[in-house]
């Protein structure tokens, strides 16, 4: 069975096979939260959305191990190129017109490697952000370092 997306209004991307993938943890309420916010962002709705615990995820995009996939969101554009976490974002605000206002933060010349530690030190501590709203365990099961693979590998 797959696990497509927490939220229903979320586009999938077998509806729309020429948008840009957002491949996001699923099980993350932070998550949940931040990709709404996306979604609220994407007025054209150039977006779709899959949660990297949906099992079409490893047979479209096998070249992102299930580690990378749970340390950031990642975009997969129509053309396959992939960013992930800041880069993301940065690729973002040019993407979608309504977060022009984060396209002169995202493009500060030599920023990127700030934005990437930023964006690091707020995805692993995402669980425990969240962790006392989590449904089912799942920011507990997260929140241990080695319990990511741990979990991948049943």
């Amino acid at each position: 069975m797959s696990t497509t997306t927490a939220n229903p209004k979320l586009r999938d991307p077998d509806e729309a096979p020429t948008a840009a993938v957002v491949i996001w943890d699923g099980q993350c309420n932070f998550c949940r939260a931040q990709v709404e916010r996306l979604r609220h962002f994407d007025s054209k709705e150039r977006l779709s959305y899959l949660s990297l615990h949906d099992i079409r995820v490893s047979a479209r995009y096998p070249e992102l191990s299930f580690e990378q996939l749970m340390a950031q969101l990642w975009v997969v554009t129509p053309d396959r190129r992939m960013f992930g976490g800041a880069d993301a974002f940065r690729y973002l605000s040019r993407y979608l017109p309504r977060l022009w206002w984060l396209a002169p933060i995202m493009h500060i010349p030599f920023a990127m490697p700030l934005w990437r530690y930023l964006y690091r030190i707020i995805a692993e501590r995402r669980y425990r952000i969240a962790g006392k709203n989590c449904d089912g365990g799942t920011c507990q099961l997260h929140a241990r370092p080695s319990a990511a693979a741990k979990h991948h590998a049943k």
